[in-house]
């Protein structure tokens, strides 16, 4: 039986919930972004596409039945760490629920104005800018072994954003 070499991305998606100019954020009670703001999402099963994947994990996270939802971009996350991720970014537009109970963490809807003033993996702030603009993107991050971003670059137009 082969191992996986340390440093080999994991396939994940990220599933934003959006009601108009509010986000339905988790602030995640376990590792990876432990105690930041972040949308739900997770790893793809074996043989699962990712827009199937981030439909289930909503389902999983926050019970919410979506039926669809729209491909926005990919955000490649590199670092000397097991932290090596490629991510696929799904929006859905929500009706506003309640917030619904969540075993990751406490989900929160927040204004876009507030996620400015919470603590958020500094990728996100980019991929809600994008969201919100309806720009579709292909995020590049690399990380040092602290894990502090070091650059990010948008392939789609080759800008440094960080």
């Amino acid at each position: 039986m082969s191992t996986i070499p340390l440093g080999i991305k994991t396939a994940a998606t990220i599933c934003v919930l959006k009601n108009e100019d509010d986000f339905l954020l988790l602030k995640r009670l376990k590792e990876p972004n432990k105690d930041l703001y972040t949308p739900i999402g997770g790893k793809l099963d074996p043989f699962e596409t990712p827009q199937a994947g981030a439909i289930r994990e909503t389902l999983e996270e926050t019970g919410i039945k979506v039926r669809t939802m729209e491909f926005c971009g990919i955000l490649t996350e590199t670092s000397p760490t097991k932290y090596n991720w490629i991510s696929y970014v799904y929006l859905a537009e929500i009706d506003k629920v309640s917030p619904p109970h969540c075993n990751e963490g406490t989900l929160e809807w927040l204004s876009l104005g507030q996620i400015l003033d919470i603590p958020t993996p500094k990728t996100d702030w980019f991929i809600y800018k994008f969201l919100v603009n309806k720009e579709k993107f292909i995020l590049d991050a690399e990380y040092d072994e602290n894990l502090e971003i070091k650059w990010l670059v948008n392939e789609l137009t080759g800008e440094s954003l960080i």
